[in-house]
């Protein structure tokens, strides 16, 4: 996500390199790339004019610190001026309701809605330690209702069942007597969604309103609609008291501008944002972080609350015990690595949340795909057990049969081989020295282009 846009902010960023201070003279060209770079990223006309007139205002003669380049001076403008466009903080679900707390879900046909009710499902148990049970208003799509229910047991939500002949408000009104039986914390309500705003949907969506009175009515949106994003958006709040956005399908949407321009054309703050399709790939949207990432600094904050819910605390100690032990570190413990990376969003979840990620050449980041980590996966799962943990009898015969194993060719056997090596020698630095002698170890060895692994989780504080 906003990778075009990151690319362009930091081209022009690199223009002002050298400037004594910012003028009107020197940031007219550094604007017009700016408001190039959010058109190209679908960000609605309005809001580019409004926020490039914000950061003229707040830039023209502004005296650059000692300690700062224009060109840095000039990102922490749109930096503040990105976060106070996206909200300035994250919003969270106001659920301090007499239970159970009504969450209502609204969106067209296709965001995505179904699927963010399992999501939700979960980040509110998992987080927040909720019961929740999920019922569905959709009697017009085939299967939906089929859907919820598969997706509430993959959840762990209650599934409260409707049928195709009952009115939705009906279900609605059971679902919340049903949820108060059941003493559960939060229900939430997946909605029929159209192909396009229609005057029979509001009127069915504002009748379940009125029946259930939600603390919370979240309008979920496909981010990838860009500009038509923010325009439904708008639609809904018209019709509906929403208390919040959903953007879904984030992932595959690499302008952005749905995120940018939502908050200010409906006046509701975005308060989640969905990165994939696994059911937890839902993250609470933080301006701050988002408007970091935007600007090529990376988002630590995200990947540190990832590590911490993600990592396996307890197999990390183990290989930190084991390593200091002056143990090998083996291919099951480079298994055991990639796989917690898998979890956190893999390579490129990494990547876009480490700063300085946004300068790598276009080659290496093409290189630094997940791709390449499931296949070292697949010939670590092809050997045998005794293989993995003790990789020098894996000779000619072994690695050919390794190979046939998990379908892939002799000389990819060899290339993890020598990974493996190489990240073995980094772990012995580590069990002697600490991590500083690590990282000095690792230098230039990441799997882009052919070096060493990094491992992931290893290293518990």
């Amino acid at each position: 996500m906003f990778e075009n846009l990151s690319e362009r902010l930091s081209q022009t960023v690199k223009k002002l390199r050298g400037q004594a201070r910012l003028t009107d003279e020197n940031i007219k060209d550094a604007l017009r790339d700016v408001r190039m770079a959010l058109l190209e990223a679908d960000v609605a006309l309005p809001v580019v004019r409004e926020f490039t007139n914000r950061v003229r205002e707040r830039a023209i003669g502004q005296e650059v610190l000692e300690s700062l380049s224009p060109g840095q001076a000039l990102i922490k403008v749109v930096n503040d001026e990105l976060v106070d466009l996206m909200g300035k903080a994250n919003e969270s679900l106001s659920l301090n309701a007499q239970p159970p707390a009504v969450i209502l879900m609204a969106g067209l046909q296709g965001a995505g809605k179904t699927t963010t009710v399992g999501k939700l499902t979960r980040f509110l148990k998992e987080r927040q330690n909720k019961s929740v049970m999920v019922a569905s208003c959709d009697v017009y799509r085939p299967a939906a209702i089929k859907q919820l229910e598969t997706i509430a047991g993959q959840t762990g939500g209650v599934f409260f069942p409707s049928e195709v002949a009952q009115k939705p408000v009906e279900i609605a009104k059971a679902a919340i007597a049903q949820a108060k039986l059941k003493y559960m914390d939060v229900l939430i309500i997946d909605t029929a969604g159209r192909l396009h705003v229609d005057a029979d949907m509001m009127a069915e969506i504002q009748a379940i309103h009125a029946a259930v009175n939600p603390v919370e009515t979240l309008f979920v949106v496909d981010s990838m609609t860009g500009q038509d994003a923010a325009n439904t958006a708008k639609a809904f709040g018209d019709a509906l008291p929403l208390t919040g956005v959903v953007l879904t399908k984030a992932d595959g949407d690499a302008r952005g501008g749905a995120a940018l321009s939502v908050r200010y054309i409906t006046g509701k703050p975005i308060k989640f944002i969905g990165m994939g399709e696994k059911l937890d790939a839902l993250e609470p949207f933080h301006p701050e972080r988002m408007a970091s990432r935007i600007l090529g600094m990376g988002d630590v904050l995200s990947l540190i609350e990832e590590a911490q819910r993600q990592v396996d605390h307890k197999k990390a100690a183990q290989l930190a015990k084991k390593l200091n032990k002056g143990k090998s570190f083996d291919f099951e413990d480079l298994r055991d690595q990639m796989l917690q990376m898998q979890k956190m969003g893999g390579m490129a979840g990494l990547m876009d949340k480490l700063p300085g990620m946004g300068n790598l050449p276009a080659n290496v980041k093409d290189q630094a795909n997940d791709k390449e980590v499931r296949r070292m996966i697949a010939i670590i799962n092809s050997m045998t057990l005794e293989e993995r943990r003790n990789p020098d009898i894996i000779k000619a015969s072994r690695k050919r049969r390794i190979a046939a194993g998990c379908g892939l060719q002799v000389q990819d056997v060899n290339r993890l081989l020598k990974q493996h090596l190489q990240m073995s020698k980094m772990m012995k630095q580590f069990s002697k020295g600490g991590l500083r002698k690590l990282m000095g170890g690792m230098k230039g060895k990441l799997p882009m282009g052919g070096g060493g692994f990094p491992p992931m989780g290893g290293f518990p504080g």
